[in-house]
């Protein structure tokens, strides 16, 4: 079996020309310096120097032969562990991200944007789709990392906390005006249109889980895919939506959508990080998440 040890003492000798100023180099006593050396014309058969008054000094038949040879080897294998410390500490290669459309436009835009800037040479892959689905291409190692709606729970990932909070709440156009003001009992919305999310989301089955827990049930009149359509659809007086606050604050800024001021208050959700298991992330990878445990 090759020591590649001792073929490194060997090239430092040589490159040295003295047992001494090798053994300072390699950072170990002369001793043992001369006896890796001993230890290698062993193996080889051959001796590798001749000793003179001047040092150590590379023999014809033996050193000088192989010198060439070992030094391109010990180069090669410094750069392979060079690669192998740049994708340890260096942000490279493609990011495959998995989320939804609402969050990929309101919570990670702005990072995305902003890591770019800082790593160019990262490419991102952007997958959107359901928070159920992202976690199973997940799983089966379609993407590297999921921003999902919680709550959500799967043994096979592992989840890394919160990145932001949502608020669900009840929004609606000038159509129901007469609401303003009002405190509204959730009961009630039973006799008004409702646009809801679908029902394979996290929000919908969070919303329907606190309303069965109430004794209520709410039917929409008409179901979508996402929130900015459910936006559209409430400022144009279609219907009551039911929605994050966080994704429709411009509008009720601006007075297209009010607030209903509903009792009881719905609980607040969150968006959550998750990451295949047994899956180490490359520092690219690290470095994003990093990003969300700043603020």
């Amino acid at each position: 079996m090759v020591n590649l040890e001792l073929y490194r003492v060997f090239y430092t000798v040589a490159r040295c020309g003295s047992l001494t100023k090798a053994a300072q180099e390699l950072f170990i006593s002369q001793p043992a310096v001369s006896q890796s050396i001993k230890q290698l014309e062993g193996q080889l058969g051959i001796s590798l120097f001749n000793r003179t008054h001047r040092g150590m000094e590379l023999s014809a038949a033996g050193g000088k032969l192989i010198y060439k040879q070992v030094e391109d080897a010990l180069r090669l294998l410094d750069e392979a562990e060079n690669t192998l410390t740049e994708l340890k500490t260096t942000a490279t290669g493609t990011i495959r991200i998995g989320a939804t459309d609402s969050i990929f436009y309101h919570l990670l835009a702005d990072k995305i944007a902003q890591y770019n800037l800082k790593y160019p040479a990262v490419k991102f892959e952007l997958i959107s789709s359901t928070s159920p689905y992202t976690v199973s291409q997940l799983k089966e190692g379609r993407c590297d990392i999921a921003f999902i709606n919680l709550p959500m729970e799967d043994d096979d990932v592992k989840f890394y906390g919160t990145i932001a909070h949502l608020t669900d709440v009840f929004v609606a156009g000038e159509r129901f005006s007469e609401l303003k003001g009002q405190t509204v009992p959730i009961k009630r919305l039973q006799e008004l249109p409702l646009l809801m999310i679908e029902e394979n989301t996290v929000a919908r089955r969070a919303l329907s889980g606190f309303l069965e827990n109430l004794g209520i049930q709410l039917h929409p009149d008409i179901e979508v895919a996402n929130w900015d359509f459910m936006i559209k659809l409430a400022v144009k007086g279609m219907g009551v939506g039911c929605i994050p606050r966080e994704y429709c604050e411009s509008e009720l800024k601006d007075g297209s959508l009010f607030e209903l001021n509903v009792f009881p208050g719905l609980p607040a959700r969150g968006v959550g990080i998750a990451l295949a298991k047994n899956v180490p992330p490359s520092f690219a990878m690290k470095e994003f998440i990093a990003m969300f445990n700043q603020e």
